[in-house]
């Protein structure tokens, strides 16, 4: 059986990406730092590698206990992982709330137009003038040298301390569907409370995500952990499949981003 047979055809080039790893720490004995893995990446790696594994640990740190993107290390059994191994760095700036607005949005378009990888930043916190971004360290000073504006407004990052990171307890409100399917129409329509007509459209329209990436096919069937991202309408998940009634319709456990 193909290891691929466990996964999406479109995730396959990743799941080379973490075999290769996999296969170079077992070789040299050296610990493999990843940029930062979303949550369906991050599941992957310890699919392919899990725990039962005798010769390898994966351990993962996004700098907060509740950050969603995080560095993943994979390593042989023996070593000694440290906070200090995941080369992490939280930048800082302040923007005037009565001149401008910035969002989330924002701050991630202003970071991609300098010519940077999306894999380079982790989580993002903008509120109350204040902007905090985890960044590799590799990339820590050019951040600091060349992000200087948002929109209108001027900033200046600095490092800080990992204690002056702003935590954002994400608050889960978990729900229990029946749907005719598992195709993203059929769930969109149930968690966001409106018709398949307007489901179907939102995704032709390319407005929703799974799993950070744009998905625009309204039959693609959706698995247990993914993450459905509907712009303006906010986030959710397909918490747990339960199984099928006798009328071959699936319930489900979901979940919404309050």
């Amino acid at each position: 059986m193909s290891v691929y047979e466990h996964f999406r055809k479109e995730e396959q080039p990743f799941i080379d990406q973490v075999l290769s790893w996999k296969e170079i720490v077992e070789r040299t004995y050296e610990e493999k730092l990843t940029d930062f893995l979303d949550p369906r990446e991050r599941k992957i790696v310890h699919m392919l590698i899990p725990t039962s594994d005798d010769a390898l640990q994966v351990k993962h740190d996004g700098g907060g206990k509740y950050t969603e993107r995080t560095r993943v290390i994979i390593a042989p059994f023996y070593s000694l992982i440290q906070k200090d191994d995941f080369q992490l760095t939280l930048l800082e700036a302040t923007y005037p709330t009565k001149f401008v607005t910035l969002s989330h949005r924002d701050v991630l378009g202003a970071f991609l137009s300098l010519g940077l990888v999306r894999d380079k930043l982790g989580d993002i916190y903008v509120d109350n003038g204040k902007i905090q971004m985890i960044v590799a360290t590799e990339i820590a000073n050019f951040v600091r040298m060349n992000f200087t504006q948002i929109k209108q407004a001027r900033v200046t990052f600095c490092e800080k301390t990992f204690t002056e990171w702003i935590e954002n307890k994400p608050n889960w409100i978990e729900s229990n569907q029946t749907v005719s399917s598992l195709r993203l129409d059929n769930v969109v329509k149930e968690i966001y409370n409106i018709s398949r007509k307007l489901a179907v459209e939102a995704i032709k329209k390319q407005l929703i995500k799974v799993n950070f990436k744009v998905v625009d096919d309204a039959k693609f069937i959706l698995g247990e952990d993914d993450l459905i991202s509907f712009r303006r309408k906010g986030r959710s998940k397909l918490v747990e499949i339960n199984g099928q009634t006798k009328k071959g319709k699936w319930r489900i456990t979901t979940a919404k981003l309050k």
